[in-house]
C-alpha cells in the first residue's frame, strides 16, 4: 500500500505551512515551553477539562493534528474495492493478468462506514441506522381511536431535505460517534465509494440539528467534525471542514428545518481548504472523519447524525447493507 505524507499549505497562498516540520513528529505532544509557575498552574487548570461554554477544538485539534489523523487512517484502512466488470453472462470479465477488471459505469454509491481505533478503546462507532435519517416523501401512522392498531397514514417530510436518495428505503442515518477525549487516537470514519478519478465541484451532508449549524443544539458540528478529508491523486490529504463557521468561511446552509440542516462546500469552501482544492485536481480518496470527543464544545456531545452525502450532486443516504 503506497503510504501518504503530510503537504500543508497555506489555505490563501498555497505556500508550504511553518507548522509542517513540527507537525510530522508525535501527533498529540507539544513542544517543551519555557513558563512560569503561574503559567504551569494555568495550563494544568485548563487541562483537568473544559468546563460547560469552554471550546476546546483549536487547542486540542490543529489544522496539522487533523492531517495526521486523516493520514493515518488513509494508511491504515484501505480503499473498498472497485465493483467488477461483468460479461454478458454475469461472469467477471479478467484483465491480461487474471484480475478483475472495473465497472467503467460504476460511480459514487455508497458510503461505508468504518472504525478507526488502533488502540482497542472501544469509544469510537460508525454506522448507518433505520429511522436516523432525514425524510424525503415518508408518511406517519396514526392510531385508530382505540389505539389498538393503525388507523391511517399522513404525509410527512423535512424540509431541510427537499431531495434525497431515492436508493434508501428504510430512512437511514449515519451516526457518528466519539467518547471521551479528542486526543484519542481513535475515529468514527466513512469512506465514499466510487469517487475516484474525479474533479469537486460540491460535497455536502445533511446534519441532524435544531437551530442550525452554528447551535449547540443537537449533532455536533465543530470546526474539525464531522469533516471531509480529500486524498488528491498527489497523495496530499485535503481538510474541508468547519461545520460550524460562517458561509464566508464555512458551508453554506441551502436548507433547514427544526431537525436538520443541508450543508454545502463549492468551490469558495474548496479555496479555503487546507491546502486548498482546484477545480482541477484529481480525486482519489473521500472519508468522512468524526474526532472530536467530549471534550470539544459548544454542544459537547461527542456524536452526529448525517444524511444524504453529496458529492457534485448525487446524494448518498444508505450504507452497504441496501446497496
Amino acid at each position: 500500500m503506497k503510504r501518504l505524507t503530510l503537504n500543508i499549505h497555506s489555505p490563501k497562498s498555497g505556500r508550504k505551512n511553518p507548522l509542517k516540520k513540527a507537525s510530522t513528529g508525535t501527533v498529540w505532544m507539544a513542544p517543551a515551553l519555557g513558563v512560569s509557575t503561574l503559567a504551569v498552574l494555568l495550563i494544568l487548570f485548563f487541562a483537568a477539562g473544559p468546563s460547560h461554554g469552554q471550546i476546546t477544538t483549536t487547542t486540542t485539534n490543529s489544522v496539522a493534528n487533523l492531517l495526521q489523523m486523516g493520514l493515518a487512517v488513509f494508511n491504515t484502512i484501505p480503499a473498498p474495492a472497485d465493483a467488477p466488470l461483468l460479461d454478458a453472462s454475469g461472469n467477471v470479465v479478467l484483465d491480461a493478468s487474471g484480475n478483475p477488471v472495473s465497472d467503467p459505469n460504476e460511480g459514487f454509491h455508497v458510503v461505508i462506514p468504518q472504525d478507526f481505533d488502533p488502540g482497542h478503546t472501544n469509544l469510537v462507532e460508525a454506522g448507518w441506522h433505520d429511522g436516523l435519517g432525514c425524510v424525503t416523501n415518508g408518511f406517519i401512522a396514526t392510531p385508530n381511536a382505540t389505539f389498538t392498531g393503525v388507523g391511517g397514514t399522513a404525509l410527512y417530510s423535512d424540509a431541510a431535505c427537499p431531495t434525497g436518495d431515492p436508493k434508501d428505503n428504510k430512512n437511514e442515518g449515519l451516526l457518528l460517534v466519539k467518547t471521551g477525549p479528542t486526543n484519542n487516537f481513535a475515529a468514527a470514519t466513512a469512506e465514499l465509494k466510487k469517487v475516484r478519478g474525479i474533479t469537486l465541484t460540491e460535497l455536502g451532508y445533511d446534519i441532524r440539528k435544531s437551530g442550525g449549524n452554528l447551535s449547540a443544539l443537537g449533532s455536533h458540528c465543530g470546526a474539525g467534525a464531522p469533516r471531509f478529508d480529500v486524498i488528491t491523486t498527489d497523495g496530499i490529504d485535503h481538510f474541508v471542514g468547519d461545520c460550524n463557521a460562517l458561509p464566508a468561511l464555512g458551508p453554506d446552509v441551502t436548507n433547514i428545518s427544526g431537525d436538520w440542516v443541508r450543508l454545502r462546500w463549492g468551490s469558495a469552501q474548496f479555496a479555503l481548504a487546507s491546502p486548498p482544492i482546484t477545480s482541477t485536481e484529481v480525486v482519489q480518496r473521500i472519508v468522512i472523519l468524526f474526532d472530536e470527543g467530549t471534550d470539544t464544545g459548544t454542544d459537547f456531545f461527542g456524536a452526529a447524525i448525517i444524511d444524504n452525502v453529496d458529492v457534485n450532486g448525487t446524494l448518498v443516504g444508505h450504507g452497504p447493507d441496501e446497496d
